[in-house]
């Protein structure tokens, strides 16, 4: 509960600072600021008191630990990435990004069978990977080894975050590159400018997971709009601040069960509500 609550205070603090905060470099580096303060209460924590079973510290070191390091990794990235970028021409600007794109797609390929572990949700080698004192120097991750020591790392923790990292970069460079072929922030009706009298009541992964799946199957103008778009409108039409949607998604797309709950359960509505109506 401890880690939760950690958590939880880091993710509202990044939440408020995606949603004020429009420059780039400048959220990336207030942002690293918090991280580092949550890494280091982390892992004050891990030493000082431990874990009562194999099972809670894999479950450390798999799941909690990646989820606070990843965001650290991608903000340090974010810098990076966006201090280097041409302010030039559009067509310099897509091509800058697209290579980003491709470089981190490498380090996929690179680590192609941890990569599928991870993704397919096996547990057989969870022992060697994320217990401490097990290192494998050859599946040792090759970057970011700050925040690294014996008693607060595992072989295998900083590269699921680095995974989960470069997962969100991907997804931050693409939706650059469509506002570059857009060229256009956000889209939103006039109609819109009045105060809309609708009002989201279910939970806000659930509208993320909603807007994703709408985005991906390209019904609104024809695929060519980008998901902050759609976000931006709904969250007009259903008086919502979605946060980091983009962060939301990629842990939608690590759920360990189906990774479309909602769309399941809208589907299951449905049929219901169809054959109540067939009767």
């Amino acid at each position: 509960m401890i880690y939760k609550n950690i958590i939880s205070d880091l993710d509202k603090k990044l939440e408020v600072l995606e949603l004020e905060n429009k420059d780039a470099l400048c959220k990336s580096e207030a942002g690293i600021s918090y991280i580092e303060l949550c890494i280091r209460k982390l892992q004050k924590l891990v030493i000082a008191q431990g874990f009562k079973s194999i099972k809670s510290e894999i479950h450390f070191f798999k799941y909690i630990k990646p989820q606070v390091f990843s965001k650290l990794i991608y903000y340090v990235k974010l810098i990076n990435i966006e201090s280097k970028r041409p302010r030039s021409r559009i067509k310099s600007q897509r091509k800058y990004l697209s290579n980003h794109i491709d470089k981190l797609q490498i380090y996929f390929n690179d680590k192609l069978e941890f990569y599928q572990y991870y993704r397919r949700g096996a547990t057989f080698l969870d022992e060697q990977y994320f217990v401490r004192g097990k290192a494998d120097l050859r599946l040792h991750s090759d970057s970011f080894h700050f925040f690294t020591d014996e008693q607060f790392s595992t072989s295998q923790d900083c590269t699921v975050a680095t995974i989960m990292a470069y997962d969100m970069l991907i997804v931050y460079l693409q939706q650059e590159i469509l506002k570059l072929e857009n060229n256009i922030e956000t889209v939103i009706p006039e109609l819109l400018n009045k105060q809309s009298k609708f009002f989201w009541t279910g939970s806000k992964t659930d509208l993320i997971e909603l807007i994703y799946a709408i985005q991906s199957s390209g019904v609104i103008n024809s695929g060519v709009v980008g998901i902050k778009e759609i976000a931006s409108l709904c969250e007009e039409i259903f008086n919502i601040e979605l946060g980091n949607y983009y962060h939301t998604f990629i842990e939608i797309r690590s759920r360990k069960g189906g990774k479309s709950k909602f769309l399941n359960k809208l589907q299951e509505s449905l049929i219901k509500c169809i054959e109540e109506l067939d009767q």
